[in-house]
């Protein structure tokens, strides 16, 4: 009978220290798993959320769970000047940034938002898949934020209520609400029109009230906004072609081994190919919703016109920085 008991009890303990084991080993597992937090300023349903997710559920598969990502979107993290602080601190690890607003913050990128710097989407893509688009991500890298792949964000063109624009001659005398950025203000200014920065949210009561003669978007913006019911006029002078970034905090990629880094980074290139062409199907569905409401689209097959009428932002943009000449030069020679 003792000898039963001690047998019993032997093997209690045998299986008690299986389970410890098994469990210390999933403990040590589960600390070992670095949890990343993304932020995202659109719904889930947009193209750059839906690549954030593909993103994100990419990384887990190929760093066999030890990098697990999670993305939250419609901005429930911050706006994006404080998202941009929270990834260069190390707060958040990775988030979707377009590069209008990081110019306080990252010089190098204003010379993004200069007008009719790229002269198509497919332009913009190129060159930041190259050498130039690494000039930038070096720039982004001293503010401790790695790019790994560039999405796109559209090509903004002007519409109003009145008439077509097909020269610079066109906007003379229009209010038209731009963001509120100085190279916008003067891009209009150049042209004869008068620029009205404004909120996003007052721009359709505007235009039906005609406070405003017009305003500046892409495809989709124009489309969702329902700016297309009150300004029927949408000519393609695509002026303005930002890219975004998807952006991981240095801190966080710096945790990462060679192996890891390789696997997000070649996580955030297919994610950037599903965005884009994502992008590309929803202009091109807005483009048929307004078209099917009696919008009247024009092209502007010659925009050297309107760049010409830029030379004094250029001249100004240089002066003031002149550490950017060759960013500029070197985009500019790379389209002709």
């Amino acid at each position: 009978m003792q000898t039963n008991k001690r047998l019993k009890m032997t093997s209690y303990v045998k299986a008690a220290a299986t389970i410890g084991m098994l469990l210390s080993v999933s403990i040590s597992a589960a600390a070992q798993a670095d949890s990343w937090r993304g932020w995202n300023i659109h719904p889930p349903s947009y193209p750059n959320g839906k690549a954030l997710e593909s993103f994100a559920k990419e990384v887990a598969e190929k760093t066999d769970g030890r990098v697990e990502p999670k993305v939250y979107h419609n901005a429930v993290l911050g706006d994006q000047p404080d998202a941009i602080e929270q990834v260069r601190s190390g707060a958040l690890d990775f988030a979707n940034f377009n590069m209008e607003p990081m110019g306080p913050i990252v010089p190098a990128t204003n010379v993004l938002s200069l007008p009719f710097i790229f002269k198509s989407p497919d332009d913009m893509y190129r060159i930041m898949d190259g050498e130039i688009g690494d000039r930038f991500a070096d720039a982004l890298a001293e503010k401790n934020l790695i790019a790994l792949s560039w999405f796109g964000s559209g090509a903004r063109s002007l519409y109003n209520t009145d008439h077509p624009v097909k020269t610079p001659d066109d906007v003379e005398g229009l209010k038209v609400r731009v963001m509120n950025n100085d190279l916008y203000v003067q891009m209009i200014d150049e042209m004869g029109g008068n620029a009205t920065p404004m909120a996003y949210s007052e721009v359709y009561q505007s235009l039906k009230t005609g406070v405003i003669d017009g305003a500046e978007n892409n495809y989709p913006s124009y489309e969702s906004s329902g700016h297309y019911e009150v300004a029927k006029y949408y000519s393609l002078t695509e002026h303005l072609i930002l890219p975004e970034c998807l952006c991981v905090a240095k801190a966080s990629w710096e945790e990462l081994n060679d192996e890891d880094q390789k696997a997000v980074r070649e996580a955030a290139e297919d994610a950037a190919k599903q965005q884009r062409q994502l992008w590309e199907e929803g202009v091109q569905e807005s483009r048929q919703k307004v078209l099917d409401a009696g919008v009247k689209i024009n092209e502007v097959d010659d925009k050297s016109a309107f760049q010409d009428k830029m030379q004094p932002i250029y001249d100004a943009f240089i002066q003031e920085h002149p550490d950017l000449e060759s960013l500029v030069t070197d985009i500019q020679a790379a389209q002709k």
